[in-house]
C-alpha cells in the first residue's frame, strides 16, 4: 500500500489501516464515543414536561379569544439536559467542510474563511430590510455595487445582474435574456444545443424557458464535437449552453470557434460558470465570446451553500444582451449609489425582459464575496485557481493506476478529476466504494456524473486543502480500489461504522417516510 504507483506517488501517512471488527456490538447501539441517538419522540413523554410551571389561576381572565386548544399537543417532555445533549449529539453525526475534505465534484465544497462571516454579522448588513430606502442604504448598495465591478471585470463583460437567487435561477436569468434580444430582432427561433459535457441543469433551464433541447455530443477525448456543431447550426437555434471547464473535468481548448460559429449562425453563447473557480483570474469569458454566464458565489467565492438563506448566482452579460438584463441595478452617481428599479428609469433599461426576483439580492452572500474578492485581489484569485487544478491533478496522477481515468490522455485536468467503475470486479460499484469512503472518515465524491462515464466518479478538492489532507484521502481512495478490483465483497456491508448502516436508497427516494407516528397510537 506504501508503495509509489506509476506516477511516483508515495503517501506520506498511512490512512485507514484500522482493523475491521464488524461483528462488534453493544448492548446501547452505540459505537465508543458515536452515540445512537433516537428519535425526540422516543427519549421524552407527551405526559411530561421538562420544566416546572405555576398552576394557571381559575379565576384568571381568557384571553385565548376562543382559540384554547382541545386536545393533546403530543410533543414530548424533555429535560434542559436531555435537550442539548439530544440536538448536539445529532449535530455530531454531521459531515461538513469544517471536519474534512468534501470531495464533490461540480459542486465545490470550499472553506469559508471565518473573516467572512465576521463580515456579514456587521450591523447595516446581517439586520438590513430590502424595502429600507437607498438614503439609509448606501454602504449595502456600494457593497453590491463593487462586488458587481469585480465580477465585471474578473469575467471581461458588459454588464450584471445581482438578483438570481442561485447557479439555476442565473441560467434561467441568462436564458431569458437570450429569448428577449432574438424577440427584439423579430427571430426567436426554438432550439437551444447542449453538449454532453454540460450540466444537468443546462437542458432543464432551455426546456423550462420554452426551448426545444438537442443534444451535441463529446469527442473521444471528452471536449464538444465542434464539427457535430456546426452541422446542426442553423436558423432555427437559439444558443448554445456549454460549462467551461466542463463536467469531465477539461478547458473546451476551441470555445472562441465555437462561439463564432453559433454567432456567425445568428445565434447566441451561455457559459454555465459553475466550474469558473477552475480559471478565475486566468481566463475570462468576455474573451472567448459568451454572451451570458452566471457566478455562483459559493463555488467560486467561498459563501456557504445558502448561507442562511437563499444562495446567489450573479448573472454577467455581453454588450450585446446588457439591455435585456432583468431588473434592478444599482448604479453610482458621483458619490451616491442608486438603485433603478423601473423600466423607464433610463434608456439602457428600456428592453429589459422584467425581474427575477422581488428584491435585488442575499447580502450575506455579497458580503462574503466581496471579502472574499477583497481579501486574496487579482493575483491570490489567480493562485486560487491554480492550485484547485494543481489538486485536482494530483489526485488524478496519484489514482490512475488503480481507478479506470478515462480523460487522462486528453492532458492535465482542471479543478476536479473523473474516474470509472470499469476496472471494478463484478458484482461491486461505484456506490460500494463511496460507502467504504464513510467507514474512512470522508464524504463521498459526486457519483455517476456526468453521464458520459459508466460508474463516474467526480473529485474536486479545491484550493483550500493540504498535501497532507490530500494524501489522506488519496490513501484512503487507493485502498478501496485496490479492494473493488480484486472483488472484495465485504464493500457490500460499508458503512460498517457509521451511526446507520446501508439504506435502501431506491425506497428512501420514492418512500420516503416524513413523520413519525406514535405506535401507541395506531
Amino acid at each position: 500500500m506504501n508503495a509509489p504507483n506509476k506516477s511516483g506517488w508515495k503517501p506520506e501517512s498511512p490512512a485507514g489501516d484500522r482493523p475491521r471488527d464488524d461483528a462488534a456490538t453493544t448492548t446501547t447501539g452505540n459505537r465508543a464515543l458515536m452515540l445512537e441517538e433516537a428519535l425526540i419522540f422516543e427519549i421524552g413523554t407527551n405526559d411530561t414536561t421538562g420544566v416546572d410551571l405555576p398552576e394557571p389561576d381559575a379565576n384568571a381572565a381568557n384571553r385565548l379569544g376562543g382559540m384554547e386548544r382541545v386536545e393533546a399537543i403530543n410533543l414530548p417532555g424533555l429535560s434542559e439536559p436531555e435537550t442539548v445533549r439530544h440536538y448536539t449529539r445529532l449535530s455530531r453525526q454531521n459531515y461538513a467542510i469544517d471536519l474534512g475534505l468534501f470531495p464533490l465534484g461540480s459542486c465545490t465544497m470550499k472553506h469559508n474563511p471565518r473573516l467572512n462571516e465576521k463580515v456579514a454579522r456587521l450591523p447595516g448588513f446581517i439586520d438590513l430590510h430590502p424595502m429600507a430606502p437607498s438614503s439609509v442604504t448606501q454602504g449595502a448598495l456600494e457593497v453590491i455595487y463593487q462586488l458587481g465591478e469585480w465580477l465585471k471585470t474578473l469575467t471581461g463583460m458588459a454588464a450584471v445582474s445581482m438578483s438570481p437567487k442561485a447557479g439555476a435561477h442565473g441560467e434561467l436569468c441568462g436564458i431569458l435574456a437570450i429569448r428577449a434580444a432574438l424577440e427584439a430582432r423579430g427571430n426567436a427561433r426554438r432550439v437551444v444545443l447542449c453538449p454532453e459535457s454540460a450540466h444537468g441543469t443546462n437542458p432543464a433551464t432551455a426546456a423550462f424557458a420554452g426551448y426545444e433541447v438537442e443534444d451535441i455530443p463529446a469527442t473521444p477525448e471528452g471536449r464538444v464535437d465542434l464539427e457535430a456543431l456546426k452541422k446542426r447550426l442553423g436558423p432555427d437555434i437559439a444558443a448554445v449552453m456549454i460549462t467551461n471547464p466542463n463536467t469531465c473535468g477539461l478547458f473546451e481548448r476551441q470555445f472562441r470557434e465555437i462561439a463564432d460559429a453559433v454567432h456567425d449562425a445568428g445565434g447566441l453563447v451561455y457559459c454555465d460558470g459553475a466550474n469558473f473557480n477552475a480559471i478565475v483570474g486566468r481566463v475570462r469569458p468576455g474573451d472567448l465570446g459568451v454572451d451570458a454566464m452566471h457566478i455562483n458565489l459559493h463555488k467560486t467565492f467561498s459563501t456557504p451553500h445558502g448561507g442562511g438563506g437563499p444562495g446567489s448566482g450573479p448573472v454577467v452579460f455581453s454588450e450585446t444582451l446588457a439591455p435585456f438584463a432583468p431588473l434592478p441595478f444599482v448604479e453610482k452617481h458621483g458619490d451616491r449609489f442608486e438603485l433603478v428599479e423601473e423600466e423607464n428609469a433610463g434608456e439602457h433599461h428600456a428592453s429589459t425582459f422584467g425581474r427575477m426576483t422581488a428584491f435585488h439580492g442575499q447580502m450575506g452572500m455579497f458580503t462574503r464575496a466581496l471579502t472574499y474578492i477583497l481579501s486574496h485581489g487579482a493575483d491570490g484569485l489567480a493562485q486560487v485557481s491554480g492550485d484547485a487544478v494543481l489538486n485536482a491533478n494530483y489526485i488524478l496522477r496519484a489514482c490512475e493506476d488503480v481507478l479506470f481515468a478515462p480523460y487522462a490522455d486528453s492532458g492535465p485536468c482542471m479543478h476536479e478529476a473523473l474516474f470509472g467503475d470499469r476496472d471494478f470486479a463484478e458484482g461491486l460499484s461505484t456506490l460500494d466504494l463511496a460507502k467504504g469512503l464513510i467507514d474512512e472518515g470522508f464524504h463521498p465524491m459526486t457519483m455517476y456524473f456526468p453521464l458520459v462515464v459508466h460508474g463516474a466518479m467526480l473529485v474536486e478538492p479545491t484550493e483550500t486543502e493540504s498535501k497532507a489532507a490530500l494524501d489522506q484521502f488519496i490513501t484512503a481512495l487507493r485502498s478501496l480500489a485496490e479492494r473493488a478490483n480484486g472483488g472484495d465483497m465485504t464493500l457490500k456491508d460499508a458503512p460498517v461504522y457509521a451511526p446507520l448502516r446501508r439504506l435502501d436508497e431506491t425506497q428512501a427516494a420514492r418512500k420516503p417516510v416524513l413523520a413519525w407516528n406514535d405506535p401507541n397510537l395506531t
